[in-house]
Parts: structure tokens; C-alpha cells; sequence
């Protein structure tokens, strides 16, 4: 059945919302059909898909092309668009031409980083009928300032938590936050909220496809748990093949017309 914005919404304190991202047409499949809640396409594709140390050099007009793929595998999931760095920060009108643009490309909802200072994007595009996912915490985007993907404390991220909330987001993701300041966000607010490294009290959890299928053999923070060793899994099959080529194994009479 298709997931929709006011059902994920009614899913807080009921049902546990699951999350993953996904770039392609092919693992869009894949994750909608393991029955997966909301799919996004986030940005984070800048660094597990093009090969940057962070999300920060993709363009707008990659992350739609990535959605356009995405979208065309999506039947059931709620397929939310990550804004990326540079497509909303300098306009709101800037902002509301970028959340456009993702809804033409398939997206049903768009994420925005940051808190207080988005309110005023985040009710606009409320206003207009397209659905705003927030996401508080460690800032992906905000890594220079941080000085790396680290994490983050502070009342500040309460209250920029509870402004988005009010100006409109029917869910917020908490990133790389203590658990105790996730579960006092996600008692605190209306919306559903999604932990990536923000511990079990959020409404739901998401991680990156390739992380938690063990695709970046080096990348292991704490927060992340890999379910299969993919790389390995991948590689191997990848060396069968070729030794079956180079031996005159493959192709035999069974795969020849």
C-alpha cells in the first residue's frame, strides 16, 4: 500500500518508521519492495555515489536526475527529495524553485538541514502544498564548520527542532545527536522523528543504503550497524566471473543460443 504524508505522520508513537536512501532505479526496486516506509534520495549520494569526501560539491541537477531514476522504481514508499548544499540557502524563492523542481522529478517531499533559520522556507512550502521534511543535529552541510562529521549538543538543536515542527514539517531527521536529547526532541514535537546516530527513542531510523549493506568496507561509526557484508559478498562474485571468463568457463553451451 502506498505510504503518504499524513500516514507516516499518524505512524508517531504507533508503528516505528523505517527509512532508507536510495539513487538508482534499481535499488529504488529493491528497497520499496522490501517494504521500506520512506525513501530518500539524499545527497549523500555526492560522497557513496560520485566519490566527494562530503555532500557538499552535488548539484541540484544531479540529486533530480538521481530522483527521476529513483521515482521510476518507487511504487509504495514516500520518495522524499534531499535539497542540497547551495539550492536553498541564499532565497526563500530560491528555496521554493528548488522544492518545485524535485516535485516535477517524482519527489512527494523535500528535506531541508537546518533549524530556526529555514522556518520561514519550511511554512512557505508548507502553505503551497508541498510536504518538508526537517533535519536537525550534525548538519551534513555544515562540515567545515564543525570541523568534520561530528557530534552535536545543545539546547539550540531542541528549539530548532521545535520551530521546524511548528512551521509546518511533518517529520524530522535527528543526526549524530545523544540519545537523551533525541528522545526529549521526539517527546517534545508533534512529528515524527527519524534517528541516524540519535539512538532508539526516535519514531523511526534511517541510513544510508551502501552503509548498512556493508559496501564501504573503511566507513564504520558507531552508530551503524551493516547487515551484510556486501563488498565482500560483491567482490567474490565479481572474481568468479572473471576467472570463468579468462578460463573459458563462461560462456558454456547452457548461456549460448
Amino acid at each position: 500500500m502506498k505510504k503518504t504524508v499524513p500516514e507516516i505522520v499518524s505512524m508517531k508513537g504507533r508503528q516505528r518508521i523505517t527509512a532508507l536512501t536510495a539513487y538508482d532505479f534499481t535499488f529504488a526496486r529493491l528497497v520499496d519492495e522490501a517494504g521500506i516506509d520512506i525513501i530518500l534520495v539524499g545527497d549523500s549520494a555526492s560522497m557513496v555515489v560520485h566519490g566527494h569526501p562530503n555532500t557538499l560539491p552535488i548539484s541540484l541537477e544531479e540529486m533530480l536526475s538521481h530522483t527521476r531514476a529513483v521515482a521510476r522504481g518507487v511504487k509504495n514508499a514516500l520518495l522524499v527529495g534531499d535539497m542540497p548544499f547551495g539550492s536553498y540557502q541564499s532565497s526563500l524563492e530560491e528555496g521554493i524553485r528548488s522544492a518545485v523542481a524535485f516535485l516535477k522529478a517524482g519527489a512527494e517531499a523535500v528535506k531541508i538541514e537546518g533549524g530556526a533559520e529555514f522556518a520561514p522556507l519550511v511554512r512557505e512550502l508548507t502553505r503551497m502544498g508541498i510536504p518538508v521534511m526537517g533535519h536537525v543535529g550534525m548538519l551534513p552541510q555544515r562540515v567545515h564548520s564543525y570541523g568534520g562529521f561530528k557530534l552535536q549538543k545543545g539546547e539550540a538543536i531542541i528549539e530548532d527542532a521545535k520551530a521546524i515542527a511548528e512551521a509546518g514539517a511533518f517529520s524530522i531527521v535527528l543526526e549524530k545527536i545523544p540519545a537523551a536529547m533525541a528522545k526529549e526532541i521526539t517527546e517534545a514535537v508533534p512529528v515524527p522523528t527519524i534517528g541516524i546516530g540519535a539512538g532508539p527513542a526516535c519514531d523511526g531510523q534511517v541510513l544510508v543504503l551502501y552503509d548498512m549493506l556493508g559496501l564501504n568496507p573503511e566507513f564504520r561509526p558507531k552508530f551503524l550497524k551493516t547487515y551484510v557484508d556486501g563488498w565482500s559478498i560483491l567482490k567474490k562474485a565479481i572474481e568468479d566471473y572473471a576467472r570463468e571468463v579468462r578460463e573459458g568457463i563462461y560462456p558454456d553451451e547452457e548461456h549460448s543460443f
